[in-house]
């Protein structure tokens, strides 16, 4: 394989939580501001939380200052630790071949991981710390670093140096997630995308958006590694 920067998307790619950030975002958002259902009829896939926390915020006639994310941020952290420990609702647990294939790139020393999610850098953690597989991540770019997912991948780029990955990977960076907006802040860097029909959006509407690869799940580890190579 040659060297590359292989960058997860988390929910829909690589797990469901049962909707728990859900939960844990519409409490925060009561919780700090005293408007119940703050999220209610937004598209959440392949946003990222600050930009979600944006929206919620212009639509409740609500100040959207760095003050009031963060205000969201601390109520919301400690209510998604909370609401994933419970069954919740719709599928919760890992994408189909996700942990054979993270185990499966550990063993491949040209192949640096991170993730680019819209999460919080903190929620992030909770996420895979509950399901296992925080470990195959030291690093990665979050909704903390920006609001717009496109500006995610050239942060990601930047910031794979401090982790000391190689010029070469850094120049060759795969995307892998679930959702149009993954295929767009992969193409609007210059990097390739994989897409995985495991989130809300079908083979085809991935295939419409651009990917470069399409996917029904990550199950076949050798072939999930040959595209990759």
């Amino acid at each position: 394989m040659r060297p590359g920067l292989i960058l997860f998307d988390i929910d829909g790619t690589l797990l469901l939580s049962g909707r728990a950030g859900l939960r844990a975002m519409t409490r925060a958002f009561d919780e700090a501001f005293g408007v119940p259902n703050g999220f209610e009829g937004m598209a959440f896939a392949g946003r990222t939380d600050a930009f979600l926390v944006s929206q919620a915020l212009v639509a409740a006639g609500l100040p959207d200052t760095p003050d009031q994310h963060d205000r969201f941020r601390d109520a919301y952290v400690p209510l998604l630790a909370e609401e994933i420990q419970h069954p919740g609702t719709g599928h919760k647990g890992l994408m189909p071949g996700v942990r054979d294939l993270l185990e499966a790139l550990g063993d491949v020393p040209e192949a640096y991981l991170a993730l680019l999610t819209g999460n919080y850098r903190e929620a992030a953690a909770i996420k895979l710390s509950h399901f296992e597989i925080f470990g195959h991540f030291e690093w990665g770019a979050f909704s903390d670093d920006s609001a717009d997912r496109n500006a995610l991948v050239p942060i990601a780029r930047e910031r794979a140096e401090t982790y000391d990955v190689p010029a070469e990977a850094r120049d060759r960076i795969i995307v892998i997630g679930d959702t149009p907006h993954d295929v767009d802040c992969a193409r609007c860097a210059g990097a390739r995308s994989i897409a995985v029909a495991t989130g809300g959006f079908s083979i085809d509407e991935l295939r419409a958006a651009g990917a470069d690869e399409v996917l029904a799940d990550l199950t076949d580890t050798e072939a999930v590694l040959a595209l990759l190579g």
